[in-house]
């Protein structure tokens, strides 16, 4: 059965912003090899649902817009950090996407996830890290901020876990549009993560 998420993609230069930042020296770090923004994680779902809901997602209609990347944290806070993240400034637009793609899903009789949402890159996964070791790390680049980033679609991701970790698929690219049109088309696109 298909494990689906819903994501943001970057292009290659953001791609590249991102890998500065992973930095070696951080030795409690496994990090992540292509970076997304996930939107909602779906789970594992049967080949019928997962049908509805790549026609589902095909009917919003939503215009672009921009995000910019902002700051460095980790989850979960204020306990041993597990996961290192770049934040997201504010962004309604995210957050009305958000929403209409919610709505789709539950419209299929999908839970919405519980957990509130606080857009974030997953940059890498700690491993027992000292309190040092991450502070410093913080410190280092605490500043990064990227210029305005082009969202011009979002995609459909199933997700298989293997010895090597995560191997994401696009599974169908949804387009967002000023003219509030969107298409969607399947894809044949892996990524290890």
């Amino acid at each position: 059965m298909p494990r689906l998420f819903i994501a943001i993609d970057f292009p290659s230069d953001i791609q590249d912003q991102l890998l500065e930042l992973c930095d070696f020296s951080l030795n409690s770090a496994s990090w992540v090899e292509h970076f997304h923004l996930t939107v909602q994680f779906v789970g594992e779902v049967d080949q019928i649902m997962f049908e509805e809901i790549k026609e589902t997602l095909a009917e919003i209609q939503e215009p672009a817009f921009s995000i910019t990347l902002r700051g460095l944290g980790f989850f979960p806070p204020r306990k041993q950090p597990r996961v290192l993240w770049v934040g997201i400034e504010k962004n309604e637009a995210l957050h009305h996407l958000k929403v209409k793609i919610d709505h789709r899903l539950q419209g299929l009789r999908l839970s919405p996830d519980k957990r509130k949402f606080h857009p974030h890159i997953t940059l890498a996964r700690l491993n027992n890290p000292s309190d040092d070791e991450v502070g410093a790390y913080l410190s280092r680049y605490s500043l990064f901020k990227t210029n305005p980033i082009p969202v011009a679609e979002f995609s459909l991701f199933s997700s298989f876990l293997s010895s090597h970790g995560a191997i994401h698929t696009e599974e169908a690219r949804y387009l967002l549009s000023r003219k509030n049109k969107t298409n969607w088309n399947s894809v044949d696109h892996t990524r290890d993560s």
